[in-house]
């Protein structure tokens, strides 16, 4: 014999927590800016980082200046033609960062300080 159950009847519970309804429904973040850091090994590390030393854009922007400035020192006849390729893609970016960022500028009226 079958066993025949009504909806709602029989084996049914549910929690019914508001705030936990919409933080799932969100991804667990409230809030006007949520930072997404990732899986990390050390996520305390990443977000005293963030706060004292800068920005993930800051961050890569002095990484990139420095290699910038090896890129412009290192002598081409020492690479091989995939290395080349590469830092020329590198230099590419580099350029269309560039402009981003002085398109950027000039719609701000200069107020995006440059480091």
């Amino acid at each position: 014999m079958a066993i025949f159950k009504l909806p709602l009847s029989g084996n049914v519970n549910q929690k019914i927590n508001p705030f936990s309804w919409f933080t799932e429904m969100t991804n667990g973040t409230f809030g006007l800016v949520n930072i997404n850091l990732g899986r990390s090994s050390a996520p305390e590390v990443e977000q005293e980082i963030l706060e004292n030393v800068g920005s993930y854009g800051r961050q890569l922007g002095r990484v990139c200046a420095a290699m910038r400035v090896l890129a412009d020192h290192l002598p081409e006849k020492d690479l091989s033609k995939e290395e080349k390729k590469a830092m020329n893609k590198f230099l590419r970016m580099m350029d269309d960062i560039d402009d981003v960022k002085e398109s950027a500028r000039k719609r701000y009226c200069c107020t995006i300080k440059m480091r």
